[in-house]
């Protein structure tokens, strides 16, 4: 069995940014670059939320498009925000589902991720979309310090 372990490479500052293939096992790459992030920066708090959003964008990357290449990354715009963006050649928006019935197998994904989020939205570029979402690491009592 071969492991691959997904190793950041540096856009900015700071931030994290890949191209992969448009398939769902790059989700799981995903997943793994969001935890490794995160973790570096200090924000555990925002693991659970931005793997739920990461897995949703690329996924729908993936379900939606007949893109080659599904670009990813993350940013920090600042010290208390993390931004997570799926860049595609689409031209086809997300739609937000407000309702869907116990049945459905699918459609509450991008639901899950704009409730989970602080922030969501969608860029369009001459050639394709951005879906992005930010999310606020809130101070809580048990990691805040007495000054």
């Amino acid at each position: 069995m071969t492991t691959t372990t997904t190793r950041p490479r540096a856009t900015g500052f700071p931030g994290y940014s890949e191209t992969w293939p448009c398939e769902a096992q790059s989700a799981a790459r995903a997943r793994s670059l969001v935890r490794a992030v995160l973790q570096t920066w200090n924000l555990a708090c925002l693991i659970d939320r931005g793997v739920l959003a990461i897995s949703e964008l690329v996924g729908n990357s993936v379900q939606h498009t007949n893109c080659e290449l599904v670009q990813f990354s993350i940013t920090m715009p600042d010290r208390h925000c993390v931004r997570i963006s799926v860049t595609d050649t689409s031209e086809k928006l997300p739609r937000l589902r407000f309702r869907s019935s116990g049945e459905d197998m699918s459609g509450r994904g991008l639901t899950l991720v704009a409730f989970t989020a602080d922030q969501w939205g969608v860029d369009v570029h001459p050639k394709g979309k951005t879906v992005w979402v930010e999310m606020l690491a809130r101070q809580t009592p048990s990691n805040s310090k007495a000054i």
